[in-house]
């Protein structure tokens, strides 16, 4: 068939059209060109979170991509120009582990007989195994970035604007080294920084205990301590206690111990029948001495003392906290405060030292039970409970982390907290709660960062010490390395990696030999470099970097809200003391469809190729996006993602090509028609309009990052106001067989509205977007992608609010009146006599009368003042309304009501809005919320009603009604016959039928309406049944019809 589009197959599968459309994509060069294209516009910046390309990607990062793609998109088609640099995460100890697993390796001193040079040689060829993949994956989800020059963190420049950030921080005297109690990894050997510890917390099921510790200088009294860390024991060298407390002396029956612990608790712990004996306060407690608990290792100095402190509460235990400063923030403060030694018998691996001699070799945590028999067999033992509390554990490879005294580098982040609290203050958090409570309610708390990880691929912490005075200096680039090394360094070869860099050497002030601290960097700190580090900044775009800085807008998941965006905000605050981004969108977690994380063990997990090879790209970005805000909790349902690619997409298919398919019949070109809207009919005006009002909307939700409300609007303006009524509403114009300006003013509205549906959708949906747009835009204005078109702008001049508000109750009233015929089962092909309305709505319905009869099929439109004639009303109490408000008069409530005629009830109740119910017990107002009231429909009517409106409609059948619907049910059968045959839409047909009397006598009344509606040129009976003939249920009439080309 000629014409000027290409016809559209609704059956060619998704992948299919959206491969071609990427194999053109490329040949453009078009991630290039949405750049190019806007040479000269304002900026707008984002910065892409780095991914390690050491593991596939999955499910949740399709989401992630497709919200970044969506924002970039809409922002380029605004007018801005985006560029969109990638980049890859290659440092830290997730990329160590994988290649640990790869060498079967198991501990630090593995990898050292390894090498380092060849155990970093494994990490930086590991960090791109899946890189492909990653490509492919990005590729094929439309996610426009540059893949070809991406910033990565293993590169020297990127490390030397890292090292310049750090030497500005040491000389501003922000890095220090210091002893401090730190959460610490034994399967990796290094600490943690506090934001890495808040992103592996698990809930687990253990032993707590209470142990005794004995009075020194009593027969029978002790103190009684809580703990759920048995393996800290062998290191306590103190107790607790808070001095406002008031402490006491009880015991238990038949039990001669005597136990101190703080009032509160009592009950609790030792039970309801125990007695107290003595209370105490809790400064009187204070320097009693008690005796060691397990005598493994020997305390000198004032141990094994009750000491005061604030930390000690009454919410649990017994108001008495054993104290072991190697193992505890709290509990080394107060050693410092106290002098108290700290006794540590667990080396790096988180094993037992050889003096714990029942334990020695084996990791702590796994020791908790046997101390607890060691201390019942010793009679030490109070009694054991099991709780279930949080407990961190290592992020990168799931070890229960320990909290060890350690030395380490810090960055004094605390100093400029209040600086940080304010610039927080600026950036605008999609959704705000998280900025303002979870970040905020951090950064309030925020303590300093711990740099240094004692580990070997990353970022060299550049910093070197003299081995003879002892001095610390930071190198801040490659010149000054080369410049300051005793060793030769070529700066434009050196690797800087160790063990490389652990070879060279400075010449210090007093003239001695300076030799690097052995410690990388916190892989955190790389990505928070990024805005500076992808571009080289200092070195490179110094004199351009305010059109790179700050970000308008980045977007990672809620994992990150102490990671990167931490990072980020830290190093800006210090450099610029701004942020380093101004909006930023939270996506959360990616959950299977009853709302279980997602992991391989539970067999939940999605993969990403599968879903996309099924349903496209584009419905799968829809679904993700359309079924709940980007900082809900996605449920992944394949179920909701199979709705949406039939319900949206199916349904624009079916527009998209129904357009194609009669605009080549007509060899119609819309894009030529000038036809000024005020001139077209009403229902292409309010078309129009509609598109104007949804286009205000959407920007408007896209203006604060509400992407799931604007695909949502955009859904429903497709399904509801194009589909299932413009083009249902409009087909006979299509099908006139003149090209006069009715039709073609059908014609320009549909091409226009598609188009702009295109432009719409296009940051969401970029395939199909960008096929409607090259399909039906030809002319001289058209750009090489839609994607590289500006935004819709909504034209308040086409928007009449008047004309949408008479329509949307045309659309309200005609969805009532199907669900009514739904309701007692009648076809709309069976026409009917009447429907009621609201008389309050006769001025607005009267010029949309006939639209409303004609949609459902009935003759007349009645106008009553109310349902109370067609329908039978029950009215009884709300009892879970009335009961708190009338509890003893419900029962007189209740006979009232039901002594009262329902329908004079509910006549009051609208005209007042209240009852008022003369009782004994007093009178009684009762409103429409206190009341149920309940209808029912009276014979040959029913009644379907909603918040707003309801419809009447009128069931009974008169002999000329049955006949119509016997005529309009062939009609049916036979488009279909002619459709089944696969005849052209314009073939002339002869149309023979046998059928009994009530069949016949219906198409001979309504002959002329049945040649016209199946362009039959004759009708005629035939009384012999032979195979030539099908059969027909005709409203439970049998009937043969056959059609023939004439």
């Amino acid at each position: 068939m000629g014409g000027k589009f290409r016809e559209v197959n609704v059956k060619s599968p998704a992948s299919k059209r959206e491969e071609q459309i990427l194999s053109e994509w490329s040949a453009q060069d078009m991630v290039k060109l949405s750049v190019t294209a806007r040479e000269g516009a304002p900026p707008f910046i984002f910065y892409e979170g780095p991914p390690t390309a050491n593991g596939r990607p999955g499910i949740h990062h399709v989401l992630a991509r497709t919200i970044k793609d969506t924002v970039c998109r809409y922002k380029t088609m605004e007018g801005y120009q985006v560029n969109r640099k990638a980049g890859w995460d290659t440092h830290g100890l997730p990329v160590e582990i994988e290649v640990e697993k790869q060498l079967g390796l198991s501990s630090k001193l593995g990898i050292e007989e390894y090498g380092i040079e060849a155990f970093n040689h494994q990490c930086r060829q590991s960090v791109f195994t899946y890189e492909k993949e990653w490509r492919r994956m990005t590729e094929r989800i439309g996610y426009w970035i540059d893949l070809d020059d991406p910033y990565i963190t293993l590169n020297n420049d990127y490390i030397e604007t890292v090292w310049w950030i750090l030497k500005k921080y040491f000389d501003a005297g922000l890095i220090y080294e210091g002893h401090k109690i730190m959460p610490y990894c034994s399967r990796c050997g290094t600490p943690l920084a506090s934001h890495e510890v808040s992103l592996g917390y698990k809930d687990e099921t253990i032993n707590s205990i209470y142990v005794r510790m004995k009075v020194v200088g009593t027969a029978n009294e002790y103190f009684l301590v809580w703990t759920t860390t048995p393996w800290t024991l062998p290191s306590n060298v103190a107790l607790a206690i808070n001095p406002s407390f008031t402490y006491v002396k009880a015991r238990r029956p038949e039990d001669d111990h005597i136990y101190i612990l703080v009032r509160e608790r009592v009950a609790a712990v030792l039970g309801k029948e125990a007695e107290i004996v003595e209370e105490v306060k809790g400064e009187q407690l204070l320097n009693l001495a008690y005796e060691q608990l397990l005598p493994f290792l020997e305390a000198s100095g004032p141990s094994f003392r009750v000491y005061g402190a604030d930390f000690v509460s009454t919410e649990d235990g017994t108001g008495i906290v054993h104290i072991a400063p190697a193992f505890g923030e709290d509990d080394y403060q107060l050693g410092r405060k106290h002098n108290l030694p700290v006794l540590q018998p667990v080396d790096k691996a988180g094993n037992f030292t050889a003096e714990i001699s029942p334990w020695a070799g084996r990791f702590v945590r796994d020791t908790d039970d046997e101390i607890t028999a060691h201390l019942k067999a010793e009679g030490k033992l109070f009694k054991k409970e099991r709780i279930t509390h949080s407990y961190p554990y290592c992020w990168r490879c799931d070890t229960a982390l320990l909290y060890y005294a350690r030395k380490s580098w810090y960055i004094e982040v605390t100093k400029y907290k209040d600086r940080l609290i304010a610039n927080n203050n600026k950036i605008n958090w999609y959704p705000e709660h998280v900025g303002k409570g979870r970040f905020g309610n951090w950064l309030e708390n925020v303590i300093d960062w711990s740099l240094s990880r004692d580990r070997y691929w990353g970022t060299p912490l550049n910093i070197w010490r003299c081995e003879s005075c002892n001095r610390l200096d930071a190198v801040g680039s490659r010149a000054e390395l080369a410049e300051r090394a005793f060793e030769p360094v070529d700066p434009a070869t050196i690797d800087l990696h160790r063990p490389y860099i652990d070879d060279l050497h400075l010449k210090c002030e007093c003239g001695g030999r300076m030799t690097r601290t052995p410690e990388v960097i916190d892989c955190w700190f790389d990505s928070g470099s990024m805005p500076y580090a992808q571009w080289h900044y200092p070195f490179e775009h110094k004199e351009d970097f305010d059109q790179l800085f700050p970000a308008d807008f980045i977007c990672e998941g809620i994992d990150q809200t102490r990671g990167w965006f931490y990072s980020l905000l830290s190093i800006s605050t210090f450099l610029f003391d701004q942020p380093a981004y101004k909006n930023v969108v939270v996506n959360d977690l990616v959950l299977d469809k009853n709302g279980q994380k997602m992991s391989k063990s539970r067999g939940n997990t999605v993969d990403p190729w599968s879903v996309l090879d099924k349903y496209g790209a584009d419905a799968t970005r829809w679904y993700l996006l359309a079924v709940s805000p980007p900082w809900m909790p996605t449920r992944f349902d394949e179920e909701g993602l199979k709705e949406v690619s039939a319900r949206f997409f199916g349904t624009l298919l079916n527009v998209y090509s129904f357009f194609t398919l009669y605009a080549n019949i007509d060899e119609a070109d819309p894009e030529s028609y000038d036809m000024p809207v005020a001139v077209r009919e009403e229902i292409d005006r309010w078309l129009i309009s509609r598109f104007n009002s949804v286009t205000k909307q959407i920007r408007n939700d896209l203006s604060v990052y509400e992407l799931t409300k604007a695909v949502r609007a955009i859904q429903t303006f497709v399904v509801d106001d194009v589909s299932n009524w413009y083009v249902r509403r409009t087909r006979d114009r299509f099908w006139a067989p003149e090209m006069d300006q009715n039709k073609k003013a059908v014609y320009r509205t549909l091409w226009e509205v598609l188009v702009g549906v295109a432009k719409l959708m296009a940051p969401f949906a970029p395939f199909l977007s960008e096929d409607i747009y090259r399909n039906l835009v030809r002319g001289e204005g058209k750009k090489p992608s839609v994607h590289v078109e500006l935004y819709p702008q909504a034209d308040d001049a086409l928007i009449d609010a008047e004309l949408e508000e008479h329509m949307g109750l045309v659309i309200d009233l005609v969805s009532l009146g199907r669900a009514a015929r739904n309701k007692v089962q009648i076809k709309v092909r069976q026409p009917l006599a009447a429907l009621g309305v609201d008389r309050k709505s006769e001025a607005m319905l009267e010029p949309m009368e006939e639209l409303v009869k004609e949609e459902l099929n009935v003759k007349t439109l009645k106008y009553v003042e109310a349902p109370d004639d067609y329908v039978t009303y029950t009215v009884k109490p709300n009892f879970a309304v009335l009961g708190p408000k009338y509890g003893p008069l419900m029962k007189a409530i209740s006979k009232a009501l039901a002594t009262s005629a329902a329908a004079d009830l509910v006549k009051t109740l609208r005209q007042t809005g209240k009852l008022n119910l003369n009782l004994e017990g007093g009178p009684v107002e009762l409103t429409a919320e206190d009341l149920e009231i309940r209808t029912e429909d009276r014979p040959g009517f029913t009644l379907e009603a909603d918040r707003d409106n309801y419809v009447i409609l009128d069931t009974n059948l008169t002999p000329a009604l049955k006949q119509e619907g016997l005529a309009r049910e062939i009609v049916s059968k036979v488009q279909n016959m002619r459709k089944n045959a696969q005849f052209e839409l314009t073939d002339r047909i002869k149309l023979t039928y046998w059928a009994g009397p009530e069949v016949t006598t219906a198409i001979q009344a309504f002959k002329d309406y049945i040649l016209e509606e199946t362009l039959a040129v004759e009708i005629q009976a035939q009384a012999e049944q032979t195979d030539a003939f099908e059969e027909w249920d005709i409203n439970g009439y049998p009937a043969g019809l056959k059609v023939e080309i004439v």
